[in-house]
């Protein structure tokens, strides 16, 4: 029998689920060698558990959300979390730093009909997950790569290395030092190819923080590049908003 793959969402934009189905040719290929059991973005069929494998995308944002991730972790031999959301809480991790309460009067007519947690979380502070594949959104060859290997049983080869790295494999001349452009490559995880360094942009963090990280040295190049402490703060806290701040922490 194959294989059985399953891809569940919760709170999130969906577009690391796209990032599957834009795989294309890679995904017929995959399509041949698993059974797709649960995976709504592509089709309405659904064949219930157990899951040999399993890709959640989106945070825990609610209490119907914890409940829903364990079952979905009972269900699941392997489970792999995708995108910033699932690794990191998402951009909707700012409601940390809030009161969820006070937003919820300002934008709801009837807040008492909304059902939702103070933080937005990632998976991994509900269920043990087996790998975590960052991204906002996740990088389409990342994303076979590890399908690929947990369906192989072995460990997916992700670098875990910043931007820095991917800039230097494609030549591109560091935007930091030529110009004096804030970057956050140097802390960031690679996987984007150093998309936005080679248009001389310096890059966001999409892909969260890297192995090896050491934020506080970089602030000050920051500030040296420009941005004064309310732009670090900006530039920190959008796709990963709650690791970035996790690597501040004493």
């Amino acid at each position: 029998m194959k294989p059985t793959l399953a891809v569940f969402k919760l709170a999130s934009c969906d577009g690391c689920q796209l990032t599957l189905l834009d795989c294309e040719d890679e995904l017929l290929a995959l399509a041949g060698e698993v059974e797709i059991s649960h995976f709504l973005e592509a089709s309405s069929s659904v064949t219930g558990g157990p899951y040999d494998l399993t890709l959640v995308e989106g945070s825990v944002t609610t209490a119907a959300d914890a409940e829903r991730v364990r079952a979905i972790r009972a269900a699941s031999r392997h489970l792999v979390t995708i995108g910033a959301c699932a690794t990191a809480g998402g951009i909707q991790a700012l409601r940390n730093y809030a009161d969820v309460d006070a937003y919820r009067r300002v934008v709801y007519a009837h807040p008492e009909y909304i059902d939702t947690l103070a933080t937005s979380t990632p998976v991994s502070a509900h269920v043990d997950v087996d790998f975590e594949l960052r991204g906002c959104p996740i990088d389409k060859r990342q994303l076979i790569e590890v399908i690929t290997a947990f369906l192989a049983g072995r460990k997916p080869d992700v670098p875990n290395n910043s931007v820095c790295f991917e800039c230097k494999r494609r030549g591109t001349v560091c935007v930091t030092v030529a110009h004096g452009t804030p970057c956050l490559g140097p802390v960031t995880h690679a996987g984007c190819g150093a998309l936005c360094p080679a248009y001389q942009r310096g890059c966001f963090g999409c892909f969260g923080p890297s192995g090896s990280v050491n934020l506080p040295a970089l602030i000050p190049v920051l500030r040296r590049d420009g941005l004064d402490e309310d732009d670090v703060q900006r530039l920190l806290h959008t796709f990963n908003t709650a690791a970035f701040d996790k690597e501040l922490s004493p």
